[in-house]
């Protein structure tokens, strides 16, 4: 065979290996490559690759290094037929799309419908003269806004008002909105010498000139940000930081995007400057028709990976489209890949070669998803009217239409899924074993990408720098397996200490230097929750990194696993301003240091030279976007600060509170209360209007060495005795220090907690009404939610207790127990409880559910109600025609019940189990 027809049947058959998604993301062969796997001199390979181009036989990707594929076998794989000749292109997706000359907007579903208008205010944005006007994409998380960004470039590019080099640039400004200066380092560059040990920066202003700067959330720039951003539009011109004159020039189309409303968040003035804001609708705004193209079009992506047809049966495309409650099409193209990874594990044994998707291969929320489409009858029939038979996608039915690459998946889920079936078959596991460990592993790597597909790349490259991507990699599949296994969020800050920590193991190991002795920890219990999700973690380090990890490793990771989640409840909010260039600055990064990456904390400097008016507008702006429900604490120096409290509370109906001289000490104990106790605004103003710091000579002489915790009820002593009961069991399960418990009337709280605090340290009260004194207090709701624990965990481990591990809520069962002996006849709620309790437990395992503490409650009361119904012959009936219930509550509750026959031998009768069913269905369960 002679040189030049090794090579050619050399790309031909490496080429045919490609997936479409792999051709699109530009791979090829180089020729030293080639000359390397045909044992041929790299110069006569390359002589023979430009003579196959000439003889229009291959494709060549321009570029450093230039690539090489073989024509007739994209044209294959990509289901097009490619005329030009000779082809030389600098991207194979951009030529793909643009080689028909079509408009780009032509391929966007709903462009003539649901999207009619924003398709129109995008094209004039992109059209007028003589630069194009910026432009505002305000829309839900998962709607398509970066996409739609993309495709108002494309059509700049086929109207020529872009050239081919012309840069479309993505920065996310949430990932650095607590930072306003590097945020605005990275937006506008910053010169030598601006801050210590900076280097000259060009930034994304610079970077995309002649083409587009795309700010995803830009509502969280700062408002110093939105001033220099508005200046830029305003003139072209503006400054690096460091600089004092604005002497820089840039063309630069600005379009933003942001999930909330820009007229609440953003500056007046630089609304201004925003003439076309296009509001892109949710998936359930969308049309019947545009929501199953969607789907059609999600599916086609998922047939192309496979390179196999997709049957989709009509309750499956409707459970899809009701499943979708937040996240839009992002969520929906997530389910999707799940739903067909599933599909296609399940075909691996079978000889079809088409993968068939039913209802039953759903997973439990999708399923949910059926019983969410019901309730509208009128598009539950529309769909069933469009889709009157099985949905049958094919990898070459359907035009392949362009989006982003980045919005894609880095990794195959079909062949992960081949290779891990292998290796568990070698292993011996069974199918169903697989099966489980499979889908387990399949939700963690795509939760991981889509958590992971808004984050600014900068940022990671910046991390990668310091720790290898493989231990950052682990470390983000850790978050997301304890997220799963406890049932709790955790921030990018649990990420990077896991990843820190594991490389600087790693090196001590690698270096002979690791020293068990360094290490003493003694607050974690080997059956606590994060213990043993420690323990995988260690199994999946040894695994994965092939190292002996030593037993206190697991105690640090299960500490780590205690210490960062991230807190979700609402706090009140602090703002702290003071005069100078970075004072506020100052104190909030020790609070942060502190205490943490404190959310609900900012901070407003105030150089001399700066107009109080514009500084107010500033505090303003910082007030809206810091309120989380309970209002805003301002900490302030002097001054005019100190006046601005009636003004913010008039301006934005937020209720706020100041407090001067402001000091570290004081902002710290402010952060403290917020974020750690929860408590309310007017608590944490009377607790701090007197403090005097933590080194306050007095306090220390004076306090008092008994503590208690004070309960208080509406109805007399005696409740409030029970409630000390409660409260009592609670501590007890805490702490093993005596704390008593004493119970007051609520008449008399104020008076009694006045004559108690000369006597002990009260350290909370609990009950229905607040005291007046500055003490912590913890509604009587909250413990019937199961938040007032946590409270009194935290107060004991904030007053140096030893705090216990946590166990089960007791507040569960004594309600309960209390409301069963007022009912039950023939049953002893006293020895069914624990039995009752078991129910609810294994009902949350056979739904994957985490049920709160008030519809524990409520199924354990109903439930023991049922049993005596039951036992005396007076069970309910269902007379009506029974509601549609989600097959697998209908299972769960079934298979549950089976607890009752076993303990106590009764059987609850159907119709008993209907009523539990409708009950967990409608608290969507």
């Amino acid at each position: 065979m002679k040189r030049i027809d090794k090579i050619y049947c050399y790309l031909e058959e490496n080429t045919q290996k490609f997936s479409m998604e792999e051709l699109l993301k530009n791979n090829g062969f180089e020729a030293s490559e080639i000359a390397e796997q045909l044992q041929i001199l790299r110069n006569n390979v390359s002589k023979e690759l430009n003579e196959l181009l000439r003889l229009d036989k291959i494709i060549k990707i321009k570029g450093r290094p230039v690539k090489f594929l073989h024509k007739s076998s994209v044209e294959k794989i990509l289901n097009v037929e490619i005329k030009e000749r000779f082809i030389e292109v600098d991207n194979v997706r951009d030529f793909i799309f643009n080689r028909e000359n079509e408009e780009p907007f032509k391929h966007l579903i709903g462009a003539e419908k649901s999207l009619k208008n924003q398709v129109e205010q995008a094209k004039a944005a992109i059209i007028y003269p003589p630069e194009g006007l910026h432009t505002l994409i305000f829309g839900q998380t998962g709607v398509g806004k970066t996409l739609f960004a993309k495709m108002m470039y494309n059509y700049g590019k086929y109207i020529k008002r872009f050239t081919e080099k012309s840069p479309f640039i993505i920065f996310n400004c949430a990932d650095y909105y607590n930072n306003p200066q590097l945020l605005l380092s990275h937006i506008f560059g910053h010169i030598k010498g601006a801050f210590t040990g900076a280097d000259e920066k060009e930034g994304l202003v610079e970077k995309a000139h002649g083409g587009i700067l795309f700010l995803d959330e830009i509502h969280r720039l700062p408002p110093e940000g939105q001033e220099m951003l508005f200046y830029f539009m305003d003139t072209g011109t503006y400054n690096k930081l460091g600089e004092t004159e604005r002497k820089r020039k840039a063309n630069v189309l600005i379009v933003g995007a942001t999930t909330e409303d820009p007229n609440s968040y953003m500056l007046k003035t630089f609304m201004r400057r925003i003439p076309i804001i296009i509001s892109i609708p949710t998936l359930q705004e969308r049309t019947v028709e545009e929501k199953i193209d969607i789907i059609k079009y999600l599916f086609v992506n998922e047939a192309h990976r496979v390179n196999k047809k997709i049957k989709i049966s009509t309750e499956v495309v409707k459970a899809l489209i009701g499943s979708v409650s937040y996240g839009n099409i992002g969520q929906l193209k997530s389910n999707i890949q799940l739903t067909c990874a599933k599909g296609f594990l399940s075909s691996i044994n079978s000889s079809k070669e088409c993968i068939e998707l039913d209802f039953k291969i759903l997973s439990s929320d999708i399923k949910n998803g059926l019983f969410e489409m019901g309730r509208n009858s009128r598009e539950f029939e529309e769909i069933g009217n469009i889709l009157d038979a099985p949905l049958l996608v094919s990898p070459d039915g359907y035009k392949v239409i362009i989006e982003d690459s980045d919005e894609e998946p880095p990794f195959n889920l079909y062949k992960l899924i081949e290779d891990k079936v292998s290796l568990l078959k070698e292993e011996r596991m069974d199918d169903n074993d697989i099966n489980k460990f499979i889908i387990t592993d399949l939700n963690i790597n795509l939760k991981i990408f889509y958590n992971k597909f808004n984050k600014n790349k900068e940022n990671r490259n910046r991390i990668l720098k310091i720790i290898d991507k493989e231990i950052l990699d682990f470390a983000e599949k850790m978050k997301d397996l304890a997220e799963i296994d406890l049932g709790r969020k955790y921030s990018e800050r649990f990420v990077y200490a896991l990843s820190f920590h594991l490389s600087a193991f790693f090196k001590r190991i690698k270096d002979k230097s690791y020293d068990n002795k360094e290490y003493m920890y003694h607050s974690i219990q080997d059956n606590d929750e994060e213990y043993k999700v420690a323990l995988k973690i260690k199994a999946m380090m040894s695994q994965m990194f092939r190292v002996e990890v030593p037993e206190i490793e697991v105690t640090y990771i299960a500490i780590l696993l205690k210490s960062v989640e991230e807190e979700t409840q609402k706090q009140v909010g602090i703002i702290v301003a003071a005069h100078g260039s970075s004072t506020a600055s100052s104190m909030v990064s020790v609070v942060q240091d502190l205490l943490g990456d404190v959310s609900s904390i900012c901070a407003v400097d105030m150089p001399l030279h700066v107009n109080p008016k514009e500084i107010l507008e500033i505090i303003i702006d910082n007030v809206k976007s810091i309120d989380k429900g309970k209002g805003v604490l301002l900490l302030v120096d002097m001054g005019s600060l100190f006046n601005f409290e009636a003004t913010i509370v008039e301006k934005t109906g937020i209720k706020v509170k100041t407090i001067d001289m402001v000091s570290t000490p004081l902002v710290l104990e402010a952060s403290r209360k917020s974020s750690i106790f929860n408590m309310e605004l007017e608590d944490i103003y009377n607790s701090l209007r007197d403090f005097k710091g933590y080194n306050n000579e007095f306090n220390k002489e004076n306090k008092c060495s008994d503590q208690v915790i004070i309960t208080v009820c509406t109805s007399g002593k005696g409740t409030a005795v029970k409630l000390k009961e409660l409260v009592g069991n609670i501590i007890t399960n805490l702490t093993e220090k005596n704390i008593d418990i004493i119970p007051v009337e609520i008449r008399e709280l104020d008076k009694k907690v006045a004559s108690l605090q000369k006597k002990y340290d009260v350290l909370a009260v609990v009950g229905v009404k607040k005291p007046k004194e500055n003490i912590p207090f913890i509604p009587l709701e909250k413990l019937i939610d199961g938040n007032g624990e946590k409270i009194l965990r935290e107060i004991i481990a904030g007053n140096q207790f030893i705090v216990l591990p946590e166990k089960s809520s007791i507040v569960i069962k004594e309600l309960c127990e209390d409301n069963l002996k007022q009912f039950l006849t023939y049953l002893n709620p006293h020895k069914i409880i624990g039995i009752l309790l078991k129910f609810v437990e294994e009902l949350e395992r056979e739904l994957q559910a985490d049920f709160d503490n008030a519809m524990k409650i409520k199924i354990i009361v109903h439930v023991g109600y049922a049993l005596e119904r039951i036992i005396i012959n007076d069970g309910l009936t269902c007379v009506a025609d029974k509601d549609p219930i989600a097959i697998q509550i209908i299972r769960a509750v079934d298979h549950t019940c089976e607890i009752f026959k076993r303990a106590l031998n009764i059987s609850l009768t159907d119709d008993e189990k209907y009523y539990i069913c409708k009950m967990l269905a409608e608290t969507s369960v």
